[in-house]
């Protein structure tokens, strides 16, 4: 879309004018705002043409500020804007897009959205006198509703709304303010004056996004943001999170949280982002509980109460047991706790119908009658149809109407009728032909209550950098502002300083500023009349010692949610390695000079099958090596479980549900390993030949892929309980799968056998140690103390079992080095586990014996193999007792929901 950044013979018009200052250039590069529509960056409403009218105050100082490469850096400095979004893992995702492709990232323009001070008052006086409007009609309907009864506003638009819900009539919610957070967007319209579109409540997005767009925007412009005196935004995110712990049952000291319906959401990105920036825990449903009308956060810590949440989930969602009984993202009971006055949610559910675009009609009167006041910041003239006088008043107009939806249409919840409300896109009037308008017109006449229309207002244009016709210029593109309130005290709201700007594709209309559509966002700098406030979210003085004594306490809370998927990131991370070192190990056997060794065959056939590498019923190597070795290739990139593509997508969507935790570097390791082995695999399939050598290729590929994801798992995760348990699930697989693989090696002779000795060897990686240590030696009780006794070979099963003891130890709390395991642990440890198991004379004494009925011909020791297969079902009662433990909390008592 843009040139190369360091080559200039791509700007022709640059060299045309190269005498002239940025500030002349951008004038001088920017196509005029379509006709009729205002043009912010001149500051007044478009002829269509140049008219030298020169550029806004505000643009003027902007582009003053370019600094001596001016134009020619612009390119370059959009280039590191896409490179920090890449960077830091920005993605926006619509529910359109397909689950299993990658996720798209975040498009952000170069150029600020800019609002001048005596605009931005207008604007903050007019959102606040909403939001106060707003929060006191959502007080009366599920209070006293007067406004219902006097015919302020129709029942319809309310009760016939699927987001009014009953369950919430009555209830009084802490703090006495039902919305906490509210989005309002505004279009500025040809007069200059800024205009409202549509008012989220119920779960709105961007406060995230819009604090990644300031990060990226203001590091491309540093001399002009400070210059310009760009209000600062933490100030009005230190107001919220302190806010809404005042008005929580717990006061200051109150545990808040966000709520978010986990990474598959379109949004997820932000929920995580946002969280970090606020410092709450990001929690999904299935980490909350309700006990005796309380919530609570499952951590490995047990059982946590929670103040309040911060949701971004859809009210419909919320409560499995009072609204939709098919949602699986919600917390049974959190009504319960919520009408018991124990929680604070914002926004209190129940807010969706103040979203209905109908709603927009009823405020003016609605704002004389609750507070006395005209609206100082008016709506685009909206019509109900559920009206007659609006009907009427209304259709004549379609031509200059957008059609909107009354109602959502994707509502389930309990209480409601799916499919009773009609479902449609948003139409533009003034693009319908003359019969289609006809069309859209009997339609809505048949059922008037589902329509809403709006005036269609002509969208401000704001400046963009773009590339038209092979030259880049500055391209006038529709913008719509977001902008929120948020409460910072019990009915009380500020305006955050700045917002969202979402700006119209290339390829849409000059009506529509869509993210889903394709469009893009701009950061939105609000310029201060005087000092810019300068608070962060860092605390001082007193505040500050208070924290640093309470974080020096503190232990980081990981959600039982969060910890089971790390404990399975350390085993598919574990189990991906040995299932391509065992394929490795296998192909190269079978085709090398080691093919005629029937012992090491007979332990190769036994380990692929027992891993799922090949089916069951599979001809063992020894009778068809090449059908054995064609099945274990053509089942590496097969989705079934067991296979190594299998445990590598077990693998990614594993990390997903940790995606917070990771750095972007070891996220996109995890994402590449899985889609080149499925791509080269796919691609040697469809080729219809697969040899050995190629199969060998994509595993040494996927092998250093796993090497890096286990240095990222070892150098660049936080050690915390969280890492213990994903150390823990690698050391329990790693125990499962070599105990029974040593086993193995004694029951078929292997051990005895010099091909057999050397691929034990490779597949406990530990070969070069061997021989460094043992050279040539081929003896069972060297092999014994390398990979069952050392405690210094992180592969032998003395290091694992010591090292599983030490880590349970630390996660229950205790000190490793004080503390004997079988006092301090909080669960039983198996006794295969325990130290006095794992001794070279013991081990070598059972190796020695013949195995019951062999014939004392000294092939396999029956006692060491059932002491080896004792390591693995010990990894597995382990793994089941950690799961009671920390994940599901079997061990605690008690009913889950308070009646």
């Amino acid at each position: 879309m843009f040139g190369p950044v360091n080559d200039t013979s791509s700007y022709p018009l640059l060299d045309a004018c190269a005498p002239e200052t940025p500030r002349h250039l951008a004038d001088s590069l920017a196509a005029p705002a379509t006709e009729g529509h205002y043009d912010e960056l001149r500051g007044t409403v478009s002829s269509g043409a140049r008219d030298g009218a020169g550029l806004a105050p505000a643009w003027d100082q902007f582009f003053g500020h370019l600094g001596a490469a001016g134009f020619r850096d612009l390119n370059r400095r959009i280039a590191s804007v896409r490179r920090q979004v890449r960077d830091n893992g920005v993605t926006y995702n619509v529910y359109a897009d397909d689950d299993s492709g990658p996720q798209r990232p975040w498009s952000l323009d170069l150029f600020p959205l800019i609002v001048p001070p005596e605009s931005w008052r207008r604007i903050e006086a007019g959102v606040l006198q909403r939001v106060r409007v707003l929060d006191r009609v959502m007080a009366d309907v599920y209070g006293d509703q007067t406004l219902l009864r006097s015919g302020l506003l129709p029942a319809a638009l309310v009760q016939g709304h699927p987001g009014y819900l009953r369950p919430m009539h009555g209830v009084q919610p802490c703090g006495g303010t039902f919305l906490h957070i509210a989005a309002f967007d505004l279009a500025r319209g040809p007069d200059g004056h800024w205009w409202v579109v549509s008012q989220r409540t119920q779960a709105p997005s961007g406060l995230g996004y819009l604090l990644e767009n300031r990060l990226s925007i203001s590091r491309q412009f540093p001399r002009a943001f400070e210059t310009m005196q760009v209000q600062r935004l933490a100030a009005t995110y230190r107001a919220l999170v302190e806010g809404l712990k005042r008005m929580s049952p717990a006061g200051a000291g109150a545990r808040i949280a966000l709520l978010t319906p986990g990474p598959y959401n379109e949004t997820y990105f932000e929920h995580a982002y946002l969280a970090r920036y606020l410092g709450l825990p990001l929690v999904e449903g299935s980490d909350l509980m309700v006990r005796d009308r309380h919530l609570y956060l499952r951590t490995l810590q047990g059982l946590q109460p929670v103040h309040g949440l911060l949701k971004r989930l859809d009210d419909e969602f919320l409560d499995p047991l009072e609204l939709r009984a098919d949602s699986t993202l919600g917390v049974p009971g959190l009504l319960q706790a919520i009408r018991a006055g124990n929680l604070l949610v914002a926004n209190v559910p129940g807010s969706a119908f103040l979203e209905s675009p109908a709603l927009l009609g009823f405020l003016p009167a609605l704002a004389r009658q609750l507070l006395g006041e005209e609206l100082q910041l008016p709506a685009v003239p909206t019509w109900w149809c559920g009206e007659e006088a609006a009907l009427a008043d209304a259709l004549p107009q379609l031509d200059q109407c957008v059609v909107k939806a009354t109602y959502p249409t994707a509502f389930g919840a309990r209480g409601t009728r799916p499919g009773i409300h009609s479902s449609f896109q948003t139409a533009l009037g003034g693009s319908l032909s003359e019969s289609e308008r006809d069309a859209w017109a009997a339609r809505i006449r048949s059922s008037a209550d589902d329509y809403t229309l709006q005036t269609e207002m002509p969208l401000s244009q704001t400046p963009t950098w773009r590339e038209v016709d092979g030259t880049d210029r500055i391209l006038p593109r529709p913008a719509i502002l977001r902008v929120f309130a948020v409460a910072d005290g019990p009915r009380s709201w500020r305006v955050l300083p700045g917002g969202l700007a979402r700006v119209a594709g290339a390829g849409d209309g000059d009506e529509i500023a869509s993210m889903q559509r394709g469009g893009s966002s701009a950061d939105v700098w609000v310029l201060a009349p005087g000092a810019v406030d300068a608070t962060t979210l860092l605390r001082t003085g007193t505040a500050q010692a208070a924290e640093v004594a309470a974080l020096a306490l503190r232990r980081r809370t990981v959600t039982s949610r969060s910890a089971e998927n790390l404990f399975w990131l350390g085993r598919y991370t574990e189990r991906a390695e040995n299932t391509v070192r065992l394929a490795r190990l296998a192909l190269q056997s079978l085709g090398g000079d080691d093919q005629s060794s029937l012992p090491l065959l007979a332990w190769i056939t036994e380990m692929c099958i027992g891993n799922a590498l090949v089916p069951a019923e599979t001809p063992p190597a020894a009778q068809a090596r090449r059908v054995f070795e064609r099945t274990l290739i053509d089942a590496l990139g097969q989705p079934g479980a067991g296979s190594a593509l299998s445990n590598l997508g077990a693998l990614r969507r594993a990390a997903a549900s940790v995606r917070e935790r990771m750095a972007q570097e070891h996220w996109n390791t995890i994402v590449h390993a899985e889609e080149d082995f499925a791509r080269r695999a796919a691609q040697h399939a469809a080729e219809g030949s697969y040899p050995a050598a190629d199969a060998l290729r994509l595993l040494d590929a996927a092998s250093s892929h796993l090497a890096a994801i286990t240095g990222g798992q070892i150098d660049r995760m936080t050690r915390d309980d969280g890492w213990m348990l994903l150390s823990i699930g690698r050391l329990i697989e790693r125990l499962a799968f070599l105990s029974p693989a040593m086993a193995l090696g004694f029951e078929t002779g292997a051990v005895r056998d010099e091909a057999g000795f050397e691929g034990i060897l490779a597949l406990f990686d530990s070969t070069i140690t061997f021989r460094a240590q043992y050279q040539q030696s081929r003896d069972i009780p060297a092999l014994l103390e390398l990979l069952a006794i050392d405690r210094d070979n992180p592969r032998s099963l003395a290091w694992v079992a010591h090292t599983l003891r030490r880590r349970l130890a630390r996660l229950a709390g205790h000190n490793r080095d004080d503390a004997t395991p079988e006092t301090a642990l909080p669960l039983g440890l198996p006794e295969a586990l325990a130290p006095d198991r794992w001794t070279l004379e013991g081990l070598c004494d059972t190796a020695l014996q013949p195995a019951a009925g062999a014939g004392g011909d000294g092939t396999g020791g029956s006692a060491i193999v059932a002491l080896l297969q004792d390591g693995a079902d010990a990894a597995y009662a382990l793994s089941d007792a950690i799961g009671a433990r920390y994940f599901t909390h079997a061990d605690s008592v008690g009913t889950s929901i308070g009646l």
